[in-house]
């Protein structure tokens, strides 16, 4: 069922790596640990969602819910302050902020940011609703009647208004049924028009709001709230990625074929040896050889940081990635990040795992040249549904015998004569690593595998916390 190959190490350069080689490797800078933890950016967001609670509540907020028509004006403001935060905080989450980064990891920031954009999407339409009926209610007007006299004598409710129809187009794309129709581009233009959303809706709160009309720190702090917010997003989204890229000035040096459908491209560039660089982390890529260049791809590098190369290895699995497998060397690449926890800084104990399913090794490739260990501590399973697919091989069999890595091809499709059973089931995973409930383990591969792996893991006894998964999909 599966195989331990050692290689030669006649080379000292692994596989394909001897195409753009360096005469000696650098060494490359950490990115910085930051102090900050999950548990103190979750508080600091309570923290706040509270203040603004208590700011209604000094604004007489209580005091209306005396009759009918004014508890439902008090819903409305309390949906529409918590509804406007939540807004502010989806963009936060997805600023790429390192320390963020650091503590969630981009796929479960992603996850959080969907989530909340529901969530806003709904206490934005509540907080229109319960202001219209409670105004309605206190004048004895009708919903139809009430909801027009607003849009058409409130100052910048109707602004308002088209900016709530933006959100819902937003909150639509990003169902799964929608997604699963939408191109990422097009996904991605959609969600811009998030951020014309909330400008509506700032002019909309500090003109109109009852908060804001009469209470200059409140209109300072909800204003500082925006700044802070487009204040990072320009930081990490548009001024980071710039130095970086002015910096180093990456450029492709080489493609090189790996298996079907698959190529590593290597990238050079300046001072490569002063960027902050993990292994298993990516970089969003974007490669300026046509007129689809501003198309960005999250890409793992595919071999630990050298400070004269970077590479990643892409699978030709649409438009853009077939594309990249005829790259021009020269071509200019720009970059962001790095991204990713899927790191040896999340490792706890000696031993490690490395689960790899098809070309979700490339992360794990990386780790296996870099986390440090005696031999026999690193054990990577490789799974594979036909041998044309395995890649890497001469360069994880050369590891395997430098540094004592165990590595176990796990090839075939599941029920057939070569692979009668499934070798990552409970019974797999045990015969090929018996002690496994004492390893941290790093999946990568496609969601499925992964989410059978969680499960599978959990009940063998592995903790959640030793559990270290990255997802890509948007």
């Amino acid at each position: 069922m599966d195989a331990r190959k050692h290689g030669s190490m006649s080379s000292t350069v692994l596989g394909s790596q001897a195409a753009v080689a360096p005469a000696a490797r650098r060494s490359v800078p950490l990115p910085r640990v930051w102090s900050i933890t999950g548990r103190d950016i979750v508080a600091i967001l309570v923290t706040n969602g509270v203040f603004i609670g208590a700011m209604w509540v000094r604004h007489g907020g209580l005091e209306q819910v005396a009759t009918p028509g004014g508890a439902w004006i008090a819903i409305g403001q309390v949906t529409g302050l918590l509804g406007t935060y939540l807004a502010l905080l989806q963009l936060v989450l997805m600023s790429r902020m390192p320390w963020l980064d650091q503590a969630f990891g981009m796929d479960r920031l992603a996850a959080a940011h969907r989530w909340i954009g529901f969530a806003t999407v709904w206490l934005i339409a509540a907080h229109g609703f319960f202001i219209v009926s409670g105004y309605a209610t206190s004048e004895g007007a009708s919903l139809v009647g009430e909801t027009w006299t607003i849009l058409t004598t409130f100052d910048f409710v109707a602004l308002a208004t088209f900016g709530f129809g933006l959100f819902v187009v937003v909150g639509v794309t990003s169902m799964r049924a929608a997604r699963r129709v939408v191109n990422y581009e097009t996904w991605f233009a959609l969600h811009l028009l998030a951020y014309l959303a909330i400008a509506f809706g700032f002019l909309h709160q500090l003109l109109v709001g009852a908060d804001f009309l009469h209470d200059p720190l409140a209109r300072i702090y909800w204003t500082s709230l925006y700044a802070l917010t487009f204040g990072l997003l320009l930081a990490y989204r548009v001024i980071g990625p710039i130095r970086l890229n002015l910096r180093h000035r990456f450029r492709v040096a080489r493609v090189v074929a790996e298996g079907e459908g698959v190529v590593s491209i290597y990238i050079t560039g300046r001072d490569l040896d002063r960027l902050p660089l993990r292994s298993g982390q990516y970089f969003v890529w974007r490669f300026l050889d046509g007129p689809r260049w501003w198309s960005g791809h999250p890409f793992s590098i595919s071999s630990a940081p050298n400070g004269a190369w970077i590479r990643t290895t892409v699978k030709a699995l649409g438009d853009d990635t077939r594309r990249y497998q005829r790259l021009a060397v020269g071509t200019r690449v720009l970059l962001e990040g790095p991204y990713g926890v899927l790191t040896g800084i999340r490792r706890t104990r000696r031993r490690v795992t490395l689960i790899a399913g098809g070309i979700g090794v490339t992360p794990l490739r990386a780790l296996v040249e870099a986390l440090p260990g005696r031999p026999g501590d690193v054990t990577l399973l490789y799974r594979a549904r036909q041998p044309k697919h395995v890649i890497f091989r001469n360069e994880l069999d050369v590891l395997a015998e430098r540094r004592g890595i165990k590595v176990h091809y796990l090839v075939g499709r599941r029920g057939s004569v070569d692979l009668p059973d499934d070798p990552l089931d409970a019974f797999g995973l045990t015969g090929l690593v018996p002690d496994i409930a004492d390893h941290d383990v790093y999946l990568c591969g496609p969601n499925e595998m992964m989410d059978r792996l969680t499960e599978t893991l959990g009940n063998l006894g592995v903790p959640g916390s030793r559990i270290h998964v990255e997802r890509f999909a948007y």
